[in-house]
C-alpha cells in the first residue's frame, strides 16, 4: 500500500483525552440565556388552545410566530417546523420555548403550560401507513417476462427496527445576534445546511449568518439534520431577546426528540427457472419516514439503488416508498438506507439457498458483481471488483466453509450451546447519489499558504473545507493528504475548524464523501499550490508572506466524464465509485435462555487505498459493533408514538465485553478518482454485519431470521410457534 497509509498521531487525541477540548456545553457567553423547549405529549392532534402560566420578568416565550421567513428547517425537504403551528404530528414535537437566565426556571415554566388538543387519528407502524412522501420505481431488464416464465417464485418479507445514534455528546447549539448578524456555534456535521436553513427562516443574506463548529463528540448522521432545528429555535430566542442563547439537550430529551434510523419493511419476490437460476427480482421497499419527510427521500434512493445487494440480477423491478407515520421523523444514520436494504438482500439469498438445498455461499458467489456488470440502475461497474481475493482472505481468517459444514452436520446435545456461522457481502456507493455532487453540492475547497502563526519567518499551509471532525479522524486524514501532495511534513499543514465566514462550502460531512470527494479536491488544490510556490522565487515568496499576502488554490468538483445519470428515470451511474466488503460472523446460541453470543467476527474491505490504517481500522471495528448491536441488542419501540426506550438504562448499547474485536483485512484496489487511490469507507462497516449475524443465528437455531433485532424473546417466541 501507499506510504500515506502509515498511521500518524491524531491531532485531536490529546485535547479530548485530557478534557481540554471545548464542547458546546463548555462555552459561556456574557449575558447568556438558556432555552428550554416544551414538546408535545400528544401523538397527533389539532392545537385548540395553549394556556400560559405567569411569565416572570426576564423570561421570553418563543413560538412559530418568531420566524419572519419560513418556520421550516431546510433539510432537503423543507417541511419540518421549528415549532408546531396549528397541529402536532408526533409525540415530542416542539411547541414553544422559554428563554431566560436560569435553566431550571425555564424548565419549570415549560411544565406549567397546558395545551388543549383535538385528537386526530394516528399511524404508529409502517404496516398501517397509507400516505407516503416519495414513491420511486426502477426497472432493469425485463422482469415481467422472467416472472411469467419462472419455474418457482419465492416471496419473503424482511423488517428492520429503529436505531439510536448514541453519540457520546448530546445535541447543543448557541445563538448570538449582534448588529444584524446571526452567529451559531455548536455540535454539528453540516455547517452550510444550518446556514441555509437560517437564511430562509429569518430572511437573512448570506453575509448575515455565520456557523461555527464546536468540538463535536460523535454524530453518526444524527447531527446532520436536528442541529438545524435547534439552531432555528436558539436563533429565534437570541433575536427576540438580544442576548446569546444556549440550548443543550439532556440524554433523555435527546433520545425522545431526535431522528433515528428508518425502520423498514422490504418484500422480495424472486423468480427461479427450471435449472435453479435466479432470473428476476421484484422488490417492494417501504421506509418509515415519521411525521415529516426531511431526509427520507435520499435515504430511500440509497436503499433502492442497492436493493439486490452485491448481486448481479439480470431483471429487476424495485418500488420504494417513504411512509408517513406519527412519530419523530426518521433521519440520517451511518449507512443511510444501506443497512436496511443489504440485510434484506442477504437474507433473501440465504432463504433461497435453503429452499434450493444449496449452501448459502455457493448461491451467493454465483451472482456476485464483477467488473462490467450493470447495477440495479443500469450503471456500469468500471473498476475491478476483487471478491475472489476477498473471499480467499476471509476463508483463511475465519475458516467459514469448514465451520459451516461442521455446524450443519453437528448433532445437537440437549441444552448445549449451538453454533452457527454466516457470511454476507456488501456494496457501498461513495458520495451523493446520481449527479448530486455536481448539480446540487458543487463542492469547493481552498488551500492557502500564509505566514506561520508560530514563526513569522516561515510559512504554513491551511486547509479550508466545511467538512467537520466529529471523532472519525477527518482532520488528520485531510491534513495527511495535503501534506503528502505538497511533499511537506505534517506539522506544516493545519486543518481549519469549519466556520462559514472562513471556509468555502465543500458540502456536508455525510455519505462517505469526505475523503473520496473532498479529499481528492484537496489533493489537487494542494498539488496546484505546490506548483505555484515552486514557480515563485524563494525571496519573492517570503516577501509576499511578510507583507501579509496569501497564496492559494481552489478546486471545485467536476463529475467524471464517463458518468451518466438520468434523475427522472433513476438510470445510469448512481455513484462515481463503489467500496466492497465481506463479513463473517460466528455465534453461539443458548437453547435454554436463547441468549446469543458473538463468538467471532471477521471482515475484508476494499476501500481503495487506506489513508491511515489505524484510523480506518477503528472506523471499521466501531461500525461493525454498531451493526451487530443493530442486529441484536439495540431495540427501540414506539408505543402510541412514544419511544419505550428513552435512556441508556432502557436502550441497550454495547460495551467492550459484548462483542469480540473484528479482525479487519484490507485489499489494495486504488481508485483513480480518489486521493492516492482512496474511496468511500466510513459507512461500509455498518452495512454487511447484520446479514452475516442473522445467517449465523439461522444456522444455529434452524429458524428463518427475517427480522432484526434478534432478541432472546424473539427466538423463544419463534421456537414456541
Amino acid at each position: 500500500m501507499h506510504k500515506i497509509s502509515q498511521p500518524v498521531k491524531r491531532n485531536d487525541s490529546a485535547p479530548k483525552a485530557s478534557g481540554s477540548a471545548v464542547y458546546t456545553a463548555d462555552i459561556k457567553k456574557t449575558g447568556m440565556l438558556y432555552l428550554s423547549v416544551l414538546s408535545s405529549d400528544f401523538q397527533h392532534g389539532r392545537i385548540i388552545r395553549i394556556n400560559y402560566p405567569e411569565i416572570p420578568s426576564g423570561y421570553t416565550v418563543i413560538t412559530s410566530k418568531d420566524f419572519p421567513g419560513m418556520n421550516r428547517a431546510s433539510i432537503v425537504a423543507r417541511d419540518w417546523p421549528f415549532f408546531a403551528e396549528n397541529e402536532v404530528l408526533y409525540y415530542g414535537q416542539p411547541v414553544l420555548g422559554i428563554a431566560g437566565p436560569d435553566l431550571e426556571t425555564c424548565e419549570k415554566l415549560c411544565s406549567r403550560f397546558s395545551i388543549e388538543y383535538e385528537e386526530l387519528p394516528a399511524v404508529s407502524v409502517i404496516e398501517e401507513a397509507a400516505e407516503h412522501f416519495n414513491d420511486f420505481s426502477i426497472i432493469k431488464g425485463d422482469p415481467k417476462s422472467a416472472f411469467t416464465s419462472a419455474d418457482k417464485i419465492f416471496e419473503f418479507s424482511f423488517k428492520t427496527g429503529m436505531q439510536e445514534q448514541a453519540y457520546m455528546e448530546p445535541q447543543g447549539m448557541i445563538a448570538e445576534f449582534v448588529n444584524g448578524k446571526l452567529t451559531i456555534t455548536g455540535s454539528l456535521q453540516c455547517p452550510y445546511y444550518i446556514k441555509n436553513s437560517l437564511m430562509n427562516a429569518f430572511d437573512l443574506k448570506p453575509d448575515k449568518v455565520r456557523i461555527i463548529q464546536a468540538a463535536t463528540g460523535g454524530a453518526f448522521g444524527g447531527k446532520e439534520d436536528y442541529p438545524s432545528i435547534l439552531s432555528g429555535q436558539a436563533a429565534a430566542a437570541a433575536i427576540a431577546t438580544g442576548r446569546p442563547v444556549k440550548i443543550i439537550l439532556d440524554r433523555r430529551n435527546d433520545m425522545k426528540v431526535t431522528p433515528k434510523r428508518h425502520p423498514s419493511l422490504i418484500t422480495f419476490k424472486t423468480a427461479v427457472d427450471s435449472s435453479g437460476n435466479i432470473t428476476a427480482m421484484d422488490i417492494d421497499c417501504r421506509l418509515d419516514a415519521g411525521a415529516y419527510q426531511t431526509l427520507s427521500g435520499v435515504v430511500l434512493e440509497r436503499a433502492i439503488f442497492i436493493a439486490t445487494g452485491a448481486y448481479n440480477i439480470t431483471n429487476v423491478r424495485v418500488r420504494g416508498r417513504t411512509m408517513k407515520t406519527n412519530h419523530v421523523p426518521s433521519g440520517a444514520f451511518r449507512g443511510f438506507g444501506g443497512p436496511q436494504a443489504l440485510f434484506a438482500a442477504e437474507m433473501n439469498m440465504h432463504n433461497i439457498a435453503h429452499e434450493l438445498g444449496l449452501p448459502p455461499l455457493e448461491l451467493k458467489r454465483k451472482y456476485l458483481y464483477r467488473r462490467g456488470d450493470r447495477s440495479v440502475t443500469s450503471g456500469t461497474f468500471r473498476d475491478e471488483i476483487k471478491f475472489d481475493e476477498m473471499l480467499d482472505k476471509i476463508e483463511y481468517a475465519s475458516g467459514y466453509s469448514q465451520k459451516w459444514l461442521e455446524y450443519s452436520n453437528r448433532k445437537h446435545i440437549a441444552n448445549a450451546p449451538r453454533r452457527g456461522i454466516g457470511i454476507s457481502f456488501a456494496a457501498h456507493g461513495g458520495a451523493f447519489t446520481g449527479s448530486g455532487e455536481q448539480d446540487m453540492i458543487k463542492s469547493l475547497v481552498r488551500v492557502e499558504a500564509g505566514q506561520n502563526r508560530f514563526n513569522d519567518k516561515d510559512y504554513e499551509i491551511r486547509i479550508l473545507v466545511s467538512n467537520v471532525e466529529m471523532g472519525q479522524g477527518a482532520s488528520v486524514t485531510l491534513q495527511k493528504i495535503a501534506a503528502e501532495a505538497m511533499e511537506l511534513p505534517l506539522n506544516k499543514v493545519f486543518f481549519t475548524t469549519p466556520d462559514t465566514d472562513l471556509v468555502p462550502d465543500s458540502g456536508p460531512t455525510v455519505a462517505s464523501r469526505t475523503i473520496m470527494i473532498v479529499g481528492k479536491l484537496l489533493h489537487d488544490a494542494a498539488a496546484d499550490l505546490k506548483q505555484k510556490m515552486n514557480d515563485m522565487k524563494a525571496s519573492d515568496f517570503s516577501a509576499s508572506l511578510s507583507a501579509g499576502n496569501i497564496l492559494y488554490s481552489e478546486k471545485r468538483y467536476v463529475q467524471p466524464e464517463e458518468m451518466s445519470w438520468d434523475e427522472s428515470t433513476f438510470t445510469g451511474d448512481a455513484y462515481p465509485g463503489y467500496s466492497w466488503s465481506v463479513n463473517v460472523v460466528e455465534v453461539e446460541v443458548d437453547p435454554v435462555t436463547f441468549e446469543i453470543r458473538v463468538a467471532g467476527s471477521w471482515a475484508v474491505y476494499d476501500v481503495g487505498t487506506p489513508i491511515d490504517t489505524i484510523i480506518l481500522k477503528g472506523q471499521m471495528q466501531g461500525g461493525t459493533v454498531q451493526s451487530l448491536a443493530y442486529s441484536s441488542i439495540e431495540k427501540m419501540e414506539m408505543i402510541n408514538g412514544k419511544p419505550a426506550q428513552a435512556s441508556f438504562t432502557d436502550y441497550t448499547i454495547p460495551t467492550t465485553l459484548d462483542f469480540p474485536d473484528t479482525e479487519c483485512i484490507f485489499v489494495d484496489n486504488p481508485y483513480k478518482y480518489g486521493p492516492f487511490g482512496a474511496k468511500a469507507a466510513g459507512e461500509l462497516p455498518n452495512e454487511g454485519p447484520a446479514g452475516a449475524f442473522a445467517a449465523a443465528v439461522s444456522q444455529a437455531t434452524g429458524l428463518r431470521i427475517n427480522s432484526i433485532p434478534v432478541t432472546p424473546e424473539m427466538l423463544e417466541a419463534m421456537i414456541n410457534e
